[in-house]
């Protein structure tokens, strides 16, 4: 072959593998970039729903208040007789107490016109008392039905809080005023300071009303229109609030609720990996802003990967063309020069296995160099896996991750409506879901729950489980009143040394019995007959509302059974009754 034709073979060959290498490194790149947007998106939508759910138990946690103080006589006195100096002194020391216990930041009374007649900040000097707030659409929202509930920033203190209400109503029905309890949400905010990303929570009006960053906050995702603003201005919701635009430029869709946006944000303009998820019933929305801090990582790591492949695939090809001319070769020298065969045949011989091992060892290299940097990435991550399944690996087989995960999706969904069943004991819930359930596997769910607490507080669980009794009954309700059992077992035994809790489950005649045991010393002889009334609470102030007790007690009369107190040898004993399934 002329000298020209083999140089330009040489050229040409070498352009093809640079082309194929580049080629493989843009599609791997690509790919890799493709995936760990997707990666990303679905660990932000997990992180959403965690914050919606702590949302959503707050303020679900504080929403009966409004509701059940509606009820009491002295507030129904005083919008009757305003003018009733010492019984708006009373009222006023009252609410005081009531806030105090509830953990909220202000219960205030409203009378028909919007005035404020008494309010648990009477003595500050921010107090609400006098003040007019019948602008305000809490106030409007709760006479026309009979309840509302309002982001706002505070006319008084300035202090932006959440706004729960509900109507004072006469003995005949008519309406008398309208009670309110305020969150100010600001130990929420600090909870989210810690956790990484940015979140936003806006409103209707696309206006940040909280985030873990304080410059985001009272930011406009969108433009606001006049009419927008003239509204926002009656009814003060943002006070003197400027309302300044955040910026944002689409690069990217992902799914339909995840996006690649560039923010130009207070730290000047950064690409996020930007999600969101709607809370329907206020009318917010959850964004969760990411930075990709892996995503070079990861990209660079496929590109090496596919670089690796692709030059052990060229030197194959190689090695594969050298081998068949090597045999073509030999075949010609064969033919021409027969007496030349027995001597040159060894030669052929060794040059051909020196440059199979040649090709070999330089395949090789190759190879390992690619696979260390491709097992690297995935090594790592699988490590950070390992770090968040710890608990579910320290407790079972290896097996038991896979259903773990399926498990902790399961409780997600079902931890989002556990207060949302919650009454008050003035009301009688209607009649909802009946099905035939397994209660050890209803307190197993609850049990789950609280693993991390039963292993931080070195609590020894003894259990006598009846596997086979059944009942009939909702299984989100009978765990909520599980969950509040052993809560408050839990608690019962925070101060001792020995913290033992005792799990019984068995049949008794035509009904079942689920006892729960602790270690805690037991319950005051004085309190023994007031546990499961509404509000009494033995737990310091801030700690609990004392309606845990009596919302369990209201769903197992519903259930058609009984919950006693008693007091054992070291503990509190509470027994839970309920008639068994009948045969299907």
């Amino acid at each position: 072959m002329p000298a020209f034709l083999l140089r330009y073979r040489v050229v040409l060959i070498v352009a093809l593998i640079l082309l194929g290498l580049s080629a493989s490194i843009w599609l791997a790149g690509r790919y890799a970039e493709r995936r760990a947007w997707e990666e990303r998106s679905g660990e932000a939508r997990g992180q959403l729903q965690l914050y919606a759910q702590s949302i959503h138990t707050l303020v679900e946690r504080f929403r009966s208040v409004p509701e059940v103080l509606a009820l009491d006589s002295d507030i129904k006195s005083l919008l009757r007789a305003p003018s009733d100096r010492l019984l708006r002194g009373r009222l006023n020391q009252r609410l005081e107490q009531l806030n105090a216990a509830a953990g909220s930041n202000v219960l205030y009374l409203l009378d028909q016109r919007g005035d404020t007649l008494a309010a648990s900040n009477w003595r500050d000097w921010t107090s609400f008392v006098g003040n007019n707030y019948a602008f305000r659409p809490y106030f409007q929202d709760a006479l026309r039905q009979s309840a509302g509930r309002y982001f706002a920033v505070g006319v008084t203190t300035g202090i932006p809080g959440y706004f729960l209400s509900h109507v004072v109503r006469d003995d005949d029905g008519g309406v008398l005023g309208v009670l309110v309890v305020k969150l100010e949400l600001e130990e929420l905010q600090r909870e989210w300071a810690a956790q990484p990303g940015v979140l936003l929570v806006a409103d209707s009006y696309g206006v940040v009303i909280l985030s873990n960053r304080p410059a985001w906050r009272f930011r406009a995702l969108q433009a606001l229109s006049d009419q927008d603003r003239a509204e926002l201005v009656e009814v003060r919701k943002y006070a003197e609030q400027a309302l300044q635009p955040l910026p944002s430029e689409l690069r990217g869709k992902i799914d339909t609720a995840a996006e690649w946006r560039r923010v130009s944000g207070p730290e000047g303009p950064r690409d996020y990996l930007w999600q969101s998820l709607t809370l329907a019933e206020d009318e917010w929305t959850l964004h969760l802003l990411v930075e990709p801090q892996t995503l070079v990582d990861s990209v660079r790591s496929y590109r090496l990967a596919a670089a690796g492949v692709w030059m052990t695939l060229a030197f194959l090809l190689l090695y594969l063309a050298q081998r068949r001319k090597n045999q073509r070769l030999q075949a010609g020298i064969r033919e021409r020069l027969e007496r030349e065969v027995t001597l040159r045949t060894a030669e052929l011989r060794e040059a051909q296995e020196g440059l199979v091992h040649a090709a070999k060892m330089a395949a090789l290299g190759q190879m390992s160099a690619a696979m260390a940097h491709e097992i690297n990435q995935p090594l790592t991550a699988m490590q950070m896996q390992l770090g968040s399944l710890r608990l579910l690996l320290d407790s079972g087989r290896q097996a038991d991750v896979r259903e773990g995960l399926q498990r902790i999706d399961g409780l997600l969904q079902r931890m989002a409506g556990l207060t949302g069943h919650l009454k008050t004991f003035a009301r009688k819930s209607p009649a909802g879901l009946s099905e035939r359930l397994r209660l050890s596997e209803v307190l197993e769910q609850a049990l789950q729950l609280l693993a991390p607490r039963l292993r931080n507080e070195d609590v020894e669980l003894r259990r006598e489980i009846d596997a086979s009794v059944q009942v009939l009954g909702d299984a989100i309700r009978l765990e909520q009143v599980l969950l509040n059992l052993l809560h408050n077992a839990l608690d019962a035994m925070a101060g001792v040394d020995k913290r033992v809790l005792s799990l019984s489950l068995q049949r008794d005649g035509e009904h079942c019995l689920l006892r729960v045991a602790d270690s805690g010393g037991g319950i005051a002889s004085e309190h023994l007959g007031h546990v499961f009334e509404p509000f009494f609470t033995t737990k310091p102030v801030g700690q609990g509302l004392g309606l845990g007790l009596a919302v369990s007690y209201g769903i197992v009369r519903e259930l058609g059974g009984s919950l006693e107190a008693a007091n054992h040898a070291e503990g509190a004993l509470f027994t839970l009754r309920l008639p068994l399934a009948p045969a299907p």
